[in-house]
């Protein structure tokens, strides 16, 4: 008994002196962790409510489009971006609200909103807003600007639209060289894209049934067809 009364003496007195060694450091770092995870914990409640808000703005909105309330569609998009820009309803109701403005005939709003879409969107998001920004500024003769918006490289879903809209901004331009060769792009990254379609959807085919062959955009041939471009 006594043996075992001596071991956990010198155990008591060796963690004393680590205490006294590391005591503050472990302290601190307790006291670190602690905050750290409050503050989480707090940021993650804040997330939660922003969120909360901007899905409350965001069918507002929605429901204003709706029925054409042209300044309350104005006054809720700028809402999101400037209290709500964080969180994910605010790009996809900024893009909302821009098409609405196209719609609506004001393209001067809906350039401002797409630009702001553009910085403060997610890719996707991103890809559309800078496609219908171009188209918007190929409206005004603006080719440079146009084709600036083009040249980030977009999700394979939109790169075809992104050829085919640069081929109709150089014939605006008068470039037709550079607009058959944006259109011969179009359309071989169309056709890629319907054959990868058809592929997956031969995939779960019966063998005896047949699956229709991908077409491509007529009105993209048409473009082609009329400078004298092939397929």
């Amino acid at each position: 008994m006594a043996v075992y009364d001596l071991e956990e003496q010198e155990q008591i007195e060796n963690f004393k002196a680590w205490w006294n060694r590391y005591g503050t450091l472990v302290t601190w770092i307790l006291c670190v962790l602690a905050i750290a995870s409050v503050g989480w914990q707090g940021w993650q409640w804040r997330q939660n409510k922003l969120s909360a808000e901007a899905g409350t703005i965001f069918m507002s909105l929605q429901q204003a489009i709706n029925s054409d309330n042209v300044p309350q569609v104005k006054l809720l998009a700028g809402e999101l971006t400037e209290k709500f820009g964080s969180t994910s309803y605010a790009p996809l109701g900024v893009l909302l609200a821009a098409k609405h403005a196209i719609l609506m005939d004001d393209p001067q709003t809906a350039r401002l909103q797409l630009a702001w879409v553009v910085k403060h969107g997610g890719h996707e998001i991103t890809d559309i807003a800078r496609l219908r920004l171009a188209g918007l500024l190929l409206d005004a003769r603006e080719y440079e600007g146009a084709l600036r918006e083009l040249e980030p490289k977009p999700a394979a879903a939109f790169a075809a639209a992104y050829a085919e809209l640069r081929g109709d901004i150089h014939v605006a331009e008068g470039k037709l060289e550079e607009a058959r060769a944006a259109y011969r792009e179009a359309v071989s990254l169309q056709q890629q894209a319907l054959n990868e379609k058809a592929g997956e959807e031969k995939k779960g085919t019966p063998a005896e049934d047949t699956v229709e062959e991908p077409q491509i955009s007529p009105l993209l041939q048409q473009k082609l067809d009329a400078l004298g471009g092939t397929a």
